[in-house]
């Protein structure tokens, strides 16, 4: 346990001293990859939004619902921590107040996309293994509830630190600093708590896909009649395994940035460089395909999706529909 704390402060350290570095054009050109790389796949996020709001029948299917909630929360992660990350390496210093809130978005919507997997996971297990009950079970009303619950679950973990924070510091919103969630909290207990919190969002998502994907394949080697349902069904929940893979990374993130800091010792330059390269590999790219690549498989999205991405005026909009 002491070896864990005497790294989560080394970690700290050079946290204090990795934003020292001096803003140059390097800084500038890693700053502008970032910001278009983000941008770009929040517009792709964008179309495919629009494309889903283009049917009524997308906005009123629950599938279709969480995964619009979920390329929304993908969207704004990216938006957030861009702007966090952009403000760490410019060495712009805001109120902790203001970071306090960027912390609570970024965080919130970190952990919304394995949970919106795990309940889309579910979903398609009640669709095929009780289908009769399915309508009344994954109605809008619910579906709302559930996304409700997987906000909440989500928050707490932040919330709980900001809480703490305020009761310990009542002047804690008005201070000045660089924007990082290592510098707003920055006790040991706080970062081994978010450590559990990620084991066990990740064991538990992971237990639920795999669950469903089991009872699925059972169920349509049990059932002779609608296998064509139930094989597309399994195939969407092991896409859904592969996206949590991607989500994992960002969990992944922290513990390579303390790898990293060990490997490189005191280069803090050397360290900043690979923490960009982190950054962009383990917790932006993942994030960014994962949506993308759902999308594009689904018959009734992709049509929709390339059309307005490749939009030409006056062109008819293709007919689809959804199953």
């Amino acid at each position: 346990m002491a070896e864990t704390n005497s790294t989560n402060n080394q970690l700290l350290f050079i946290y204090n001293q990795a934003y020292r570095v001096d803003f140059d054009a390097v800084t500038g050109i890693k700053i502008a990859v970032v910001m278009l790389l983000c941008s770009f796949f929040i517009y792709i996020n964008c179309i495919m939004l629009f494309a889903l709001k283009s049917k009524t029948a997308f906005y009123e299917t629950p599938r279709y619902i969480l995964f619009a909630h979920m390329l929304l929360s993908d969207s704004i992660l990216l938006l957030t921590t861009t702007a966090m990350y952009a403000m760490s390496l410019a060495l712009v210093s805001v109120a902790k107040g203001i970071c306090s809130l960027l912390v609570l978005i970024s965080n919130c919507t970190n952990g919304i996309t394995p949970l919106t997997l795990a309940v889309m996971s579910l979903e398609r297990y009640m669709a095929i293994c009780f289908p009769l009950r399915h309508s009344s079970i994954a109605t809008q009303r619910n579906t709302g509830i559930a996304l409700g619950v997987i906000w909440f679950l989500s928050s707490v973990n932040i919330m709980s630190d900001l809480l703490y924070e305020l009761i310990t510091d009542p002047n804690h919103l008005f201070k000045i600093t660089f924007c990082t969630r290592q510098k707003l909290f920055v006790n040991n207990w706080q970062v081994d708590k978010a450590q559990v919190f990620d084991v066990l969002y990740f064991v538990s998502v992971a237990l639920i896909i795999i669950f469903t994907y089991i009872s699925i394949i059972i169920t349509a080697r049990s059932v002779s009649n609608n296998k064509g349902s139930a094989k597309k069904a399994y195939k969407t929940v092991l896409l859904h395994f592969v996206q949590l893979g991607l989500c994992v990374t960002s969990f992944l993130f922290a513990t390579i940035e303390k790898m990293l800091y060990l490997m490189t010792g005191s280069g803090n330059s050397l360290f900043i460089h690979l923490r960009y390269l982190n950054f962009l590999i383990v917790l932006i790219l993942p994030r960014c395909l994962s949506p993308l690549i759902y999308g594009l498989r689904d018959e009734a999205v992709r049509p929709l999706f390339q059309y307005y991405f490749c939009y030409i005026s006056k062109k008819v909009k293709p007919a689809v529909e959804v199953h």
